[in-house]
């Protein structure tokens, strides 16, 4: 199992200039005390599960970005269908992180449905992606850490990772001045 901790500073550090990172809730506090740039948008405040959707239309705004989206499992269960249009419209430069730990941590640590055994790995192969890699322990995580930023997209890789009691998350500004910020970021304007 990984250190959910140890893998985002490992991310943050190997992270380059221009990188849009999308969060979500239980990753989404440990990461903003790594970055918290216009170009890092925690997605906690709004419809769980749609993180990804809103990560994956960013790469496809933005070309010539390298747009990561760290997902949890419990919210990739919740909107299977991006996986699926992934592939049909393929984004090259998206990243899709799905930190898989069987719980939804931030609303009391219940048990995701499927848990343990629910195939993450599987089941973006069979929606047709082709990058797919699944990591549980830190040799492989530092052997596939670069690819995470420069493999072909859409790419999925699975961080199966420690069990941890997150509290709930508080974004440090409003989500009107979060997406004000990451618009701006990204147009210049």
């Amino acid at each position: 199992m990984l250190n959910k901790y140890d893998c985002l500073k490992k991310l943050a550090d190997a992270r380059g200039e221009g990188d849009v990172v999308v969060t979500t809730m239980s990753v989404s506090m440990p990461w903003a005390e790594l970055s918290d740039t216009p170009l890092d948008f925690a997605h906690v405040d709004s419809a769980m599960g749609h993180a990804a959707d809103f990560a994956y239309g960013l790469a496809i705004a933005q070309p010539d970005r390298r747009v990561l989206c760290l997902n949890g499992d419990g919210s990739t269960l919740m909107c299977l269908g991006t996986l699926v249009t992934m592939t049909q419209h393929p984004a090259p430069n998206f990243t899709l992180v799905i930190t898989e730990n069987g719980t939804y941590e931030v609303t009391g640590s219940q048990i995701v449905p499927g848990a343990g055994a629910v195939d993450f790995a599987g089941l973006a192969r069979a929606a047709g992606i082709e990058h797919v890699v699944m990591i549980d322990n830190e040799a492989d995580f530092d052997a596939h850490l670069a690819a995470h930023f420069d493999s072909p997209g859409p790419s999925v890789f699975v961080w199966r990772i420690e069990k941890a009691d997150e509290p709930v998350p508080k974004p440090s500004r409003p989500i009107r001045d979060r997406a004000h910020d990451l618009r701006a970021a990204l147009t210049g304007s």
